[in-house]
């Protein structure tokens, strides 16, 4: 229990501080939260775990996969907030990036790579 209690700590700590970077400067902060930290802390809690080397590199790859579709709505959302405000621009970014996975995992699945 107590290395569940670590994990979530040092990883809110983590949110935090990105978040306090992005409230001081939109660059450094789209930065610091452009890096993966979340794919980075889950690889060092799984290795810290004794997750075997094959999982550890399927997670990093399914990552690979699963971020493709996700990055246009870093695109879409700023252009919608100015017309739209801000949750009715999140919830199509949302939506949209979502029919984008499910196409882009459709595609996929020609070369054998099975994201569903």
């Amino acid at each position: 229990m107590s290395w569940l209690v670590i994990k979530v700590a040092v990883t809110a700590a983590l949110v935090v501080v990105i978040g306090e970077v992005a409230r001081r400067s939109d660059r450094l902060g789209g930065l610091v939260a452009a890096l993966p930290w979340v794919t980075l802390l889950a690889l060092v809690w799984m290795q810290a775990e004794g997750q075997p080397v094959e999982k550890l590199a399927r997670h990093a790859q399914y990552t690979f996969w699963y971020v493709l579709p996700t990055l246009p709505m870093f695109l879409l959302f700023p252009w919608l907030l100015m017309r739209w405000g801000f949750w009715p621009a999140l919830l199509a970014s949302v939506a949209f990036t979502a029919l984008l996975f499910l196409a882009w995992a459709w595609a996929l699945r020609h070369w054998g790579i099975e994201l569903l």
